[in-house]
């Protein structure tokens, strides 16, 4: 399975909870919704993208190694 696969699938299945969480969002409006969003869902959101970024960075150093050895 290659980095890119890896981030797509990520990235696909973040994006899927993100719309079941927002509809989710609709019927649960009350504090303790909004404790649960701040508490879990947005940081796990952030380390999402966070985690994409960096899966870029690798990719990224693992072709430049891959064409220095080549060389």
């Amino acid at each position: 399975m290659s980095l890119n696969h890896s981030k797509g699938r990520l990235t696909g299945l973040s994006r899927d909870l993100l719309r079941i969480w927002q509809e989710t969002q609709e019927s649960w409006r009350d504090q303790k919704g909004r404790e649960f969003d701040s508490a879990y869902m947005q940081p796990m959101f952030d380390a999402v993208d966070h985690a994409t970024t960096a899966i870029e960075d690798l990719d990224k150093v693992l072709k430049k190694l891959k064409d220095d050895c080549e060389i």
